[in-house]
């Protein structure tokens, strides 16, 4: 396939289909790099007023610098990937105080900040600064494993390897930016994971996966091994009008995040033995359970999880944060001030009805 005719009816679709998007256009390269982090691994339409908020909290690279990490994990709640907010911070840490303040444009030094691994760089890199740089994501994987029909996994090292070569070998000098959101836009809308919408692709008369009626089976991909279920419980301690909760450490899972206290039931344990047995572990005091306030599920990337919250109460001792950052007796009326995980919110949304 002529690589410049590609180019060019990508550029023409994308032209009068773009999606408006309130990082396209933004002057400030600051602005890429906060939507490219948040567009990792969640959906356009999730990210819009997360982004809204974030720019209004924190409008330049100074202000992101100069916050608390507590206010940064609140501003990014129900994104999940927590990480990605605390790198945002360090990086931009690191911006302020060696790069006066501003993203540098060459991959190298981008690549140096947490959390821009080879994509976020080449994205900000060429939609920012306008870098030939080539982007590989989910969307653009689908686009050039379908047109190119590419019999490759696209989740194996060598798949990867070659992707990355063609993405690279596609760019068109002096118009990677636009081209990389030609080519993303195309893959979320119409080369759509199920059921693309090949009849108004402007790709379709290239496409040799179309061509074959195989596109349903491109990118080929290495089935995973179905991911485990834990069953967790969490206690729900009140010394008169106040909840004890727990601040996760900084690095892990919901690093930094504040939860209510507990773990994994261990196989032959029942809930009560294994909530008195965690709480003792991570805080040095035993409780009592009482009754059941809820069950709450929610799929993380490599597990799935069901919890089961009770509301208990301490017999003796004095908690102390053994395993966490830090343990608060905290108002009920207090809790949403407190930045949480998924499940955690969920137990202090029913606690507050």
């Amino acid at each position: 396939m002529d690589k410049q005719v590609f180019s060019r009816t990508l550029f023409e679709w994308y032209a009068s289909s773009h999606r408006q998007l309130p990082w396209r256009g933004h002057p400030d390269p600051y602005a890429v790099w906060v939507s490219e982090a948040m567009l990792q691994q969640t959906r356009v339409d999730t990210v819009i007023p997360y982004f809204q908020r974030w720019m209004s909290q924190f409008p330049t690279i100074e202000s992101l610098a100069s916050a608390d990490e507590q206010q940064v994990l609140n501003t990014w709640e129900g994104l999940g990937y927590y990480s990605r907010a605390r790198n945002l911070r360090k990086a931009a840490i690191l911006l302020r105080d060696k790069f006066a303040g501003r993203l540098p444009s060459s991959m190298a030094e981008l690549r140096s900040l947490p959390g821009i691994g080879q994509y976020t760089a080449a994205a900000i890199a060429s939609i920012a600064f306008g870098q030939d740089e080539a982007v590989l994501d989910g969307n653009v994987k689908r686009v050039l494993a379908r047109v190119f029909n590419l019999e490759y996994p696209a989740n194996s090292p060598s798949g990867e390897k070659l992707f990355w070569q063609l993405a690279c070998e596609l760019v068109p000098a002096g118009s990677a930016g636009d081209y990389n959101q030609a080519v993303m836009d195309l893959g979320a809308v119409v080369c759509t994971p199920r059921t693309p919408n090949c009849s108004q692709c402007p790709l379709k008369g290239f496409c040799e996966a179309q061509k074959f009626g195989i596109q349903d089976q491109r990118p080929v991909m290495i089935r995973k091994s179905p991911i485990p279920h834990y069953l967790v419980c969490a206690a729900v301690i009140r010394r008169d009008n106040r909840l004890l909760i727990a601040r996760r450490p900084s690095k892990g899972l919901l690093g930094g995040m504040w939860e209510f206290p507990g773990g994994k039931v261990e196989p032959g344990e029942t809930h009560q033995q294994a909530l008195i047995r965690e709480i003792n572990e991570e805080m040095e005091c035993s409780i009592e359970v009482d009754e059941q306030l809820g069950i709450y599920r929610h799929a993380y990337t490599h597990f799935r999880v069901t919890l089961h919250a009770y509301r208990c109460r301490i017999i003796s001792g004095e908690p102390q944060a053994l395993d966490a950052s830090e343990i608060r007796w905290v108002k009920v009326n207090d809790l949403n001030d407190y930045p949480m995980g998924k499940i955690d919110r969920l137990i202090s949304n029913d606690l507050q009805k």
